[in-house]
């Protein structure tokens, strides 16, 4: 393949940064080989290769702009003037991947993506990328990226989307923004990008044994197998290690390239001449099959895994010599000096040229602003236009779709007689989607059968298979496809069918949706509101698994909004405040229904019909934050609750009265994430007493939260008891309400603060 001298054994140097660099010096200067006829710019730069001239010229420049970033980085890390070492070295052949395709081609790109970045560049006349990612390695808040926030391979202009280390956690959203490329055709949605593009992911072979990246692939061929296009790109970057631990030899060829309907292409991203062809045709593939396709690309990993990576430790110097005899830019040294591209005195000068520029964009990046300020630290985390998102939520401009949709005037959701939680949440969800045509709602079971509960019940028939689809079984790939058609501008409301089942697929909010404003600096969103089945108190079925109260999870996700009604109206209005939020400010938001509230009618006693509620006309909503009161003008004791437990208290607040002489104030916080901290005060300060009621497990419960807002606001040292769930698994059937509050218990712990 090559035509690569043998590197000398110099030294056993723990700098295998500095071997690799005099390794290129040292090569250039001593080749011999035979200097052909320069070819034309339009001419192969090999015999036999689909790499013309031209491109190789650029992509040597772009390797060589890589590795240089690689090594400014390990200088300047010393001098604390970097703050990001895990390098490109030895992948610089995935530029190739970016000179064949598009700027518009949505990337989610590994971090060993320096090559591609660098010729990403190219396809807008005017940008720098050695700039640009020195203002990155230096945390500089003018970083384009990410503002300082964190060393990200992302450009807004270039569709390269930003992403964390999080293992193989930006592949299910990347295949699901291949779907939403095809799914915006079928809903007639517009998209900010050709409709011909696909979409890039690139990963290590060590990352694609992960479960994330598994269900990935799993996903992109259920889809194939359906006929449904799915234009993912999947590139896996061989190196044949994951930091220490070798990849089985040969084993992503052997994985790989027998799957049905993920279809198969290698290519060496050692050899520019040789591998130009063979990712030109997996390029082509994917952009005219609209098929996923697996582009194994051969690559090597020099220089270590990052700059505290010292190989020499654990690895021998022989078997590092080999590893680093492989590296790529040798070969395209070889290739340039063999074309007559350059002499060996202006390729050498070429290399200490674009060393110098690195250098010098070091240097002024490191002298430009830091983050210093926890405002702007925090500012593109969660953006809240309160007046923007109020005036979105009470926007009620369709009403000729409504009508249609509801079946005339006399039918439509607020001329009707109160009804139970989940008829107003399926009404408020007929509603969206005839607000926001780019609508779309899935999940497991949502469509023909209505979900679980019922509760899309008739949104398939009413607005089709394209608006309303079931998924397949797996919950990472129903937020890694919200993801997607957020991407593209749509506005996905996935379901999780039992708050238990989003613990499986935490990360997708957690590490990637949640993030992505914060990393991007706001320059990329990706709205949502995820609906889940939620809580405790189910009769006659349960388990763990359906009976779930570990709101932990959705709170400490930065970021997130997380609502919780407990009555129909407050539903239908919240849903409008969450839609309202994602379409302004892009957030992605949790919306937890009560499960055991769904057909609850009864309040007091059976048959009272006081827990069923009016629609609301499309023009009410509830803003972010604000609670409902019951009794504002009781002063005995307040009762902060949410959820199942709302009804709960004002059971306990009607026992307390009769037995007291109390007047109790329930508060429903309604919203658990942000917690309205200066309401739980002002209630707090009003009355004499104050319990709160909370479903939730003992350890970082909501409760936790609501205690603390009291006692920072000075009001701890009123009466006060907390009444929740106990720290275990919930049992199944009667054994469940063992572990959870009763309202047998609100009362009892009131009548204990005297």
């Amino acid at each position: 393949m090559s035509a690569v001298a043998p590197i000398p054994a110099r030294h056993k140097s723990l700098n295998r940064a500095e071997v690799c660099d005099q390794n290129f010096i040292e090569f250039v200067r001593d080749w011999n080989g035979q200097v052909r006829k320069r070819p034309a710019a339009d001419e192969a730069v090999l015999p036999g290769s689909l790499c013309t001239t031209n491109d190789f010229i650029a992509l040597f420049e772009s390797q060589l702009v890589s590795r240089h970033l690689d090594l400014m980085a390990r200088v300047l890390r010393v001098k604390q003037k970097v703050f990001y070492t895990i390098g490109s070295s030895g992948h610089e052949g995935n530029a190739m991947v970016a000179r064949l395709t598009r700027h518009t081609d949505p990337a989610f790109l590994h971090y060993r993506s320096g090559g591609f970045m660098a010729e990403r560049f190219r396809k807008i006349p005017g940008m720098d990328p050695i700039m640009d990612s020195a203002l990155s390695f230096a945390a500089s808040k003018d970083d384009p990226a990410s503002g300082g926030r964190h060393k990200v391979w992302g450009s807004k202009p270039l569709w390269v989307l930003p992403q964390t280390s999080t293992i193989a956690s930006h592949l299910p959203k990347a295949l699901g923004t291949a779907v939403a490329i095809e799914q915006a055709r079928r809903i007639g949605h517009t998209l900010p990008i050709p409709e011909d593009s696909i979409a890039i992911c690139s990963f290590g072979d060590a990352s694609a044994n992960h479960a994330t990246a598994q269900t990935a692939f799993n996903t992109a061929q259920w889809t194939a197998y359906q006929k449904l296009p799915a234009p993912v790109l999947y590139v896996c970057e061989d190196n044949g290690i994951g930091i220490s631990v070798k990849t089985p030899t040969d084993w992503i060829s052997a994985s790989f390239s027998g799957r049905r309907d993920l279809d198969y292409f290698y290519a060496n991203g050692l050899d520019i001449a040789e591998g130009y062809e063979q990712v030109a045709r997996a390029v082509y593939h994917c952009r005219t099959t609209r098929r996923p396709t697996f582009l194994h690309l051969r690559t090597t990993r020099i220089m270590g895994h990052a700059g505290t990576d010292f190989e020499i430790e654990w690895r021998s110097v022989e078997e590092l010599m080999a590893v680093e005899a492989t590296d790529p830019l040798l070969r395209s040294a070889a290739i340039a000096l063999e074309a007559g591209l350059y002499s060996k005195e202006t390729l050498l000068a070429r290399y200490e040229a674009v060393r110098q520029k690195c250098f010098v964009a070091a240097d002024e990046a490191d002298r430009r602003p830091k983050l210093t300020d926890l405002a702007e630290v925090l500012a593109p985390l969660a953006p809240y236009h309160p007046n923007q998102v109020n005036v979105e939520a009470k926007r009620a401009d369709y009403a000729e779709k409504r009508l249609a949709v509801f079946g005339g005037e006399d039918k439509l959701p607020e001329k009707q007689a109160p009804r139970h939680l989940a008829i107003q949440i399926n009404n408020a969800l007929h509603d969206l989607f005839c607000k926001y045509p780019e609508t779309l709602l899935f999940g497991e079971d949502v469509a023909q059968k209505g979900g679980v509960y019922t509760v899309t019940k008739g949104l398939h028939k009413a607005f089709k298979g394209s608006r309303v689809f079931n998924t397949l079984l797996d919950e990472t790939m129903i937020l890694g496809l919200a993801q997607g058609f957020a991407n593209m501008g749509m506005l996905p409301l996935p379901e999780i069918q039992y708050l238990a089942y989003f613990h499986n697929a935490c990360d997708q909010i957690r590490g990637e949706a949640c993030s992505l404003q914060f990393f991007s600096n706001g320059q990329f969103r990706n709205p949502m509101v995820m609906r889940i089945a939620s809580l405790g108190y189910q009769k006659g079925f349960g388990g763990h698994f359906h009976n779930d109260t570990s709101i932990t999870a959705l709170r400490d996700i930065p970021g997130l909004v997380v609502g919780c009604p407990s009555r129909g109206d407050d539903a239908a209005m919240m849903l409008r405040t969450l839609t309202a939020l994602a379409k302004v400010d892009g957030r992605v938001c949790a919306f937890l229904e009560p499960i055991a509230l769904y057909m609850t009618k009864d309040l007091y006693e059976p048959g009272d019909g006081q827990w069923l509620t009016a629609y609301p006309s499309p023009d009410q909503h509830i803003p972010l934050g604000e609670e409902r009161v019951y009794s504002p003008a009781a002063k005995d004791l307040v009762i902060f609750c949410y959820g199942n437990t709302v009804p709960m208290g004002l059971r306990a607040a009607k026992t307390l009265e009769a037995s007291h002489g109390w007047k109790t104030r329930v508060v429903d916080l309604r919203w658990l994430q942000p917690l309205n901290e200066a309401a739980i005060a002002r209630h707090a300060g009003d009355c004499a007493r104050i319990l709160v009621a909370d479903e939730g497990r003992r350890s970082a419960g909501v409760g936790e939260g609501i205690i603390t807002a009291i006692v920072e606001s000075g009001h701890g040292g009123k009466p006060l008891k907390r009444v929740v769930g106990v720290d275990t698994y919930t049992p199944l059937a009667g054994a469940a309400l063992l572990v959870l509050p009763s309202d047998e218990e609100l009362v009892a712990a009131a009548g204990s603060l005297g």
